[in-house]
C-alpha cells in the first residue's frame, strides 16, 4: 500500500481531495495476521478487528483511506437508534465519499449477529465506497445487502454512546466525530 499512495500522490490542501482519491489495489493479507482499526471517535475509542479473509477488498479500501487521513475529522452524520451509526462520508451528507466504487463481498462467516459489526454503506450493488455503519443491534435484514467487514472488540460502550444521540431520522443532536483514525496490526 506504501508503494501505491507513493506513486498515487495527492494534493490534500485542494478542497476536496477526499473526493478525488483514486481505488487501490486489493492487498495481499499475511495468514494468521490480525488487523484492527482504531476509531478515535468524539465519545472515546472504539477498536474493530478487520475481516480480510472474508472481505478483502473492502479491508483494503479501508487501510489504504485510513493511511491517507481520508477518515480523520469526519462526522457521524447518521445516528439510528436502535439500528446503526453511519460514517465516512466526506460531504456529511450520505451522499459522498472517494473517486471509486466497488462491489460487496459476502460471506455466511460474517453477518450482521450482533451489536458491533462494521458493514459497508451502499446505494445497491457496485456502490461501496467509504462510507460504513457500526450496528447496534442484531441487523439480519442487512445481510447479503451491506458487506460485514469488521466487528468491534473494544469500545462497545463508545459506540454505544453514538446511540444516545441519534433520532429516528438519523439527525444527531450533536456534533460526532472521527477525531483519528489508525491501522493497527499484530
Amino acid at each position: 500500500m506504501v508503494e501505491f499512495i507513493a506513486s498515487n500522490p495527492i494534493d490534500k490542501t485542494a478542497p476536496n481531495w477526499k473526493t478525488s482519491v483514486k481505488m487501490p489495489p486489493k492487498l495481499t493479507f499475511e495468514p494468521g495476521r490480525k488487523y484492527f482499526w482504531l476509531l478515535n471517535t468524539s465519545e472515546g475509542p472504539i477498536k474493530i478487528r478487520l475481516m480480510a479473509d472474508v472481505a478483502p477488498m473492502h479491508v483494503s479500501s479501508t487501510i489504504y483511506l485510513t493511511e491517507l487521513g481520508f477518515y480523520d475529522q469526519l462526522k457521524f452524520h447518521r445516528v439510528i437508534p436502535g439500528f446503526m451509526a453511519q460514517g465516512g462520508d466526506p460531504l456529511g451528507t450520505g451522499m459522498g465519499g472517494p473517486a471509486y466504487k466497488y462491489a460487496g463481498e459476502f460471506s455466511p462467516s460474517a453477518s450482521h449477529t450482533r451489536p458491533g459489526m462494521l458493514s459497508m454503506a451502499n446505494a445497491g450493488p457496485g456502490t461501496d465506497g467509504s462510507q460504513f455503519f457500526l450496528t447496534f443491534k442484531e441487523t439480519p435484514g442487512l445481510d447479503n445487502k451491506h458487506t460485514v467487514f469488521g466487528e468491534v472488540v473494544q469500545g462497545l460502550e463508545n459506540l454505544l454512546k453514538l446511540e444516545k444521540y441519534g433520532s429516528q431520522g438519523g439527525a444527531t443532536t450533536k456534533p460526532l466525530t472521527i477525531e483519528t483514525a489508525k491501522i493497527l496490526t499484530n
